[in-house]
């Protein structure tokens, strides 16, 4: 793998973490009327934005450190999957947007950890 991959991969990580970050910042601080209605209509209580947030936060940090980011990646794709199940479970067809989000964290990561190339050789 080249420097270009290398740095395909710390940017998709990047745009992912980002997002997560971002995601868990919201849901956390600033608890918007959508994002409670959005909460609501599938099933969860507004005490449920907290738990959620901090798990998205954690698992985005931890991400975003190269030394921790398989740990990351492990727990965003339990997070990804259980926004899978939340959606499924209305019949919500927007599931496969965490789908494919799970997707990219992967990605990034074999992008721009030789490690995980070396126990994942797609190539």
């Amino acid at each position: 793998m080249g420097n270009k991959s290398l740095w395909a991969g710390r940017i998709l990580s990047g745009i992912i973490g980002a997002l997560m970050l971002f995601v868990g910042i919201s849901v956390i601080f600033l608890r918007t009327p959508d994002t409670i209605a959005s909460f609501a209509m599938f099933g969860y209580p507004a005490s449920a934005l907290t738990p959620v947030g901090v798990s998205a936060l954690i698992a985005a940090i931890l991400y975003l450190i190269p030394r921790t980011a398989p740990l990351g990646a492990i727990l965003l794709t339990g997070y990804f999957g259980g926004a899978v199940a939340t959606h499924v479970r209305i019949s919500d067809p927007a599931w496969v947007m965490p789908v494919f989000a799970g997707i990219l964290v992967w990605l990034g990561l074999w992008l721009r950890d030789a490690r995980l190339r070396a126990l994942l050789p797609l190539s």
